[in-house]
C-alpha cells in the first residue's frame, strides 16, 4: 500500500468514527462540486477540530478568511452559541454565492455573514465597524497575503484570542527560502511573523491525509 493510500485510509477510518458528514455538510460538498468550486476545502477531520478549537476557545464571534463554499463555515459556525456571531469574508461572488445557499441549508443563516469582496479591502471595513473582538480567527485565503491578513487578525482581535493558519506546509515547500512562489512566501512570512511577534506565540502541525501533506499554524494573541 502506497503511503497517500494508506493516509487516505487512516483519514477515512478517522472521520468515520470521529467526524462523520451529515447530509447538510455532505450537500455543501456536492454543491460545491456542482458548481465548479475547487477542491481545496477542509477535510471532516479538519472541520472538527476548527469545530473543537472553536468550542474550546468557547468562542462568540469568529472571523474566517476565506469561505469558499462555506464546508468549513458551517463547521465553526456551529460551535458557535445562538447569540454569536461569524463573519466569512469571501474574494469570488460565485463562491459567495454558493456558499450562502449552504449556510442556509445548515440553518446559520442568522449568525453567519459572508461579505463578498478582496479580503484586504473588506477588513479595514470591518475595524471601522468596531466589532467585539473576534475569539478565533481562521485565515484560509490566498496564501500570498498570510502575512497581511495575520496583522489584521492582531487588529480584530483581544488577549487569549486565538489564530489559525491553514495550509502552512504546501507539501514541504515552506522551506524554499529562495523560492520565487507567491504562496511560500506569503507563508512563511507569516510564520516567522508569529515566531517574532511580541503579541503572538505559536506551533505549527504537519498533517497528512485525503488532502496529502500539508499543516496549520496555531497563534495565542497575548495582549
Amino acid at each position: 500500500m502506497s503511503g497517500s493510500q494508506l493516509w487516505d485510509d487512516v483519514d477515512f477510518y478517522f472521520s468515520t468514527h470521529l467526524s462523520p458528514d451529515d447530509e447538510v455538510l455532505q450537500a455543501a460538498l456536492r454543491d460545491s462540486e456542482a458548481a465548479g468550486l475547487p477542491h481545496v476545502n477542509v477535510t471532516a477531520s479538519q472541520g472538527k477540530l476548527l469545530q473543537l478549537l472553536a468550542q474550546i476557545q468557547d468562542a462568540r464571534h469568529i472571523l474566517e478568511i476565506g469561505t469558499l463554499g462555506g464546508y468549513s463555515t458551517i463547521w465553526l459556525g456551529r460551535a458557535l452559541p445562538e447569540d454569536g456571531r461569524l463573519i466569512s469574508l469571501e474574494y469570488s461572488a460565485k463562491h459567495a454565492e454558493v456558499a450562502t445557499r449552504n449556510i442556509a441549508r445548515a440553518g446559520l443563516e442568522r449568525i453567519v455573514e459572508v461579505r463578498v469582496g478582496p479580503a484586504l479591502e473588506s477588513l479595514p471595513k470591518l475595524a471601522d465597524e468596531n466589532p467585539a473582538p473576534f475569539d478565533l480567527v481562521f485565515i484560509d485565503a490566498d496564501k500570498a497575503n498570510n502575512a497581511n491578513y495575520l496583522e489584521w487578525a492582531l487588529k480584530l482581535t483581544r488577549a487569549g484570542s486565538l489564530i489559525i493558519v491553514d495550509n502552512v506546509v504546501r507539501d514541504g515547500r515552506v522551506l524554499d527560502a529562495e523560492g520565487a512562489e507567491p504562496d511560500v512566501r506569503g507563508t512563511r512570512a507569516a510564520i516567522e511573523m508569529i515566531g517574532s511577534h511580541p503579541r503572538l506565540t505559536g506551533t505549527a502541525v504537519q498533517t497528512v491525509g485525503s488532502k496529502g501533506y500539508d499543516g496549520f499554524a496555531l497563534a495565542r494573541v497575548l495582549a
